[in-house]
């Protein structure tokens, strides 16, 4: 068939069998694939009240129908599973190049269930699905391990693996493909290690099949000359990815004033010059790009002997200027090492972040205060082997403020730490934290640039826009990067690559809300309710302290409001739960 390949893996580590069933085509047109196909499955699979870390819970590797192809920013994987950070459904996307070689090995999707009773690792090639004993693995960093399994299989092969942060099943886990592209949020790299999975190994051999080569070819000139275009609509282009990379956005996120600086106290960072985009061009030695990228947004660099690909933005201001580092090569090594053991850079820099403040506010002393970078450098392998005091900093900011009572500064949202936008000077991204299905994330909806962030009837309608598109972006799955596809190119795409006139773009924003659905149905079934739809208190009582926005918050008052307008522009009740009508306008096909 037409961009998809029709068969799902299934393989069962419990008692060591693989077997392909037939892709549910119904269930493929009405949530496309990535994101919106692998929760389907998901729901089919797991009991949302289920333990994350048990054999009952999943771990789904979805393809989308661009992936595999010519377009450009189609390189996407989405990892989806029941999240040990947050307890909600998790969807968690990396680039490189693992899935398209899902797909040229035959697969829309691959679904780990069980647990195999000593460490494994899968080889995956065409029809042939090999279980090898991992045991010389267990214990290895990211890196040793790719190389190992090259030497074994070749430089060809893909993979995807955890460190010891995962195998110690740290919730905030990664799983890690070509060494530096992560599923990183959320703890997919718990689940895999709870499974006593090392790493998945992945030879294709075969193709992706496009109804009209000519008009898909076509059609990839077109992406392709917009995204690198020096003329044209400049909103459109992505020259700053392939220029600067997401380092660009320090300096211009540190001007608005919601750079995250002291643990979310200041919006500007008086180093911010030391860690900025030319601060990282100093240290750069070469660009790198995933499969059919034209940007690179991958940029290499080098500190005192230590490589990277990095550090992002993300990098950079939480784990950055959040915890008062202004020494660029200290946030190398400390992205390096994160990399290396299969850490999330973003909630290892918000937890040291919330340990310093806990420190200097005398609370609980952890050891480490702001700006001191050396014992900063220390704490990513202390958690991931559980070694002193990265044995409580393993549980995660929710946890260590429940046991220290720091909950008023504990910058998270249903167990996830923020990301690297201070909500105070951008109520948008308020709200986007407070209602992303897995947690305070920037993936979900990104009003970082709308003109007027403080409107909060314009900010409720961003954001539910913004999530509804992007989930259509993560299910064919396209990069976030390819910002300025909408979904009636989105809908181009898809009928030409399939032959068909299956969609439009109303089509694909009735499925796009559709998938908003399903995962909110899946987290109100695992026992969330309204009062998790929160943000720290931090927000709604403390004024920034420095920056153009200093003394603001969030209110509470307003706040309520843009939820209340939120739940009612979606069709859901008062304490948003998803009215039947609604799910029964957008098929959704799940008992309610």
């Amino acid at each position: 068939m037409n961009l998809y390949m029709g068969k799902i893996l299934k393989i069962d580590l419990t008692d060591g069998k693989a077997w392909t069933e037939e892709l549910n085509l119904d269930w493929a047109k009405k949530y496309i694939g990535g994101k919106g196909l692998g929760f389907r499955y998901l729901f089919d699979l797991v009991d949302p009240k289920s333990d994350p870390l048990s054999p009952s819970n999943v771990l789904i590797f979805m393809t989308g129908p661009v992936s595999g192809t010519i377009l450009p920013n189609s390189s996407r994987l989405s990892v989806i599973t029941k999240s040990p950070a947050s307890r909600t459904i998790l969807d968690s996307n990396m680039g490189g190049s693992l899935g398209p070689e899902i797909k040229y090995a035959g697969y829309d999707g691959i679904v780990i269930l069980g647990k195999a009773d000593h460490p494994i690792y899968l080889i995956i090639s065409d029809d042939s699905v090999e279980i090898i004993d991992a045991r010389d693995l267990w214990g290895k960093g990211i890196f040793e391990t790719e190389i190992k399994i090259r030497k074994a299989l070749g430089e060809d092969c893909k993979i995807a693996a955890i460190g010891p942060a995962g195998e110690n099943l740290i919730p905030f886990a990664c799983i890690t493909s070509d060494s530096y592209r992560h599923a990183g949020r959320g703890g997919a790299g718990a689940v895999m290690g709870s499974k006593n999975l090392k790493a998945i190994v992945v030879k294709g051999s075969g193709g992706v099949r496009v109804s009209n080569m000519e008009s898909f070819l076509d059609l990839a000139t077109k992406m392709l000359s917009e995204a690198v275009s020096e003329a044209g609509d400049p909103s459109r282009s992505n020259l700053w990815v392939i220029k600067e990379g997401t380092p660009y956005l320090i300096d211009s996120v540190h001007e608005m004033g919601i750079l995250p600086t002291k643990n979310y106290q200041e919006g500007q960072f008086e180093l911010v010059q030391k860690i900025n985009s030319e601060a990282v061009k100093e240290k750069k030695k070469k660009d790198r790009a995933c499969f059919s990228c034209p940007l690179a947004c991958g940029k290499f660099t080098q500190a005192d002997g230590n490589m990277v690909e990095g550090p992002e933005y993300e990098t950079l201001s939480v784990a950055g200027s959040n915890c008062g580092i202004g020494d660029i090569n200290a946030i190398i090594k400390f992205n390096e090492s994160c990399d290396d053991l299969g850490l999330d850079t973003i909630s290892t820099g918000n937890i040291i972040a919330f340990a310093m403040e806990m420190t200097e506010k005398g609370i609980h002393d952890f050891g480490i205060t702001f700006g001191d970078h050396e014992d900063y450098l220390r704490i990513p392998g202390e958690i991931a082997h559980l070694e002193g005091r990265g044995k409580d900093l393993s549980r995660g900011v929710r946890a260590l403020a429940s046991k220290y009572n720091g909950k008023k500064f504990a910058m998270e949202v249903k167990g996830l730490e923020f990301p690297g936008y201070e909500p105070r000077g951008n109520y948008g991204m308020g709200l986007a934290y407070a209602t992303s299905e897995r947690g305070a994330c920037h993936l979900r909806a990104y009003t970082v640039y709308h003109p007027n962030p403080f409107d909060l009837d314009a900010m409720t309608k961003e954001v539910i826009s913004h999530q509804h598109r992007l989930a259509v972006k993560s299910s064919l799955i396209f990069c976030f990067f390819l910002h300025s596809v909408n979904v009636d190119e989105m809908a181009q795409i898809l009928n030409i690559g399939m032959g068909e006139e299956l969609y439009s773009g109303e089509d694909l924003w009735k499925v796009g809300e559709r998938i908003w659905n399903l995962g909110r149905l899946f987290n109100i079934k695992s026992g969330l309710e309204m009062k998790d739809d929160n943000l720290p208190d931090r927000v709604f009582e403390e004024g920034l302290l420095n920056g153009p926005h200093q003394g603001r918050t969030l209110s509470q008052e307003d706040f309520s409001m843009m939820l209340r307008n939120y739940y009612r522009d979606r069709g859901w009740d008062i304490y948003g739960h998803p009215k039947k009508e609604k799910l029964e306008e957008l098929e959704v096909d799940i008992p309610w």
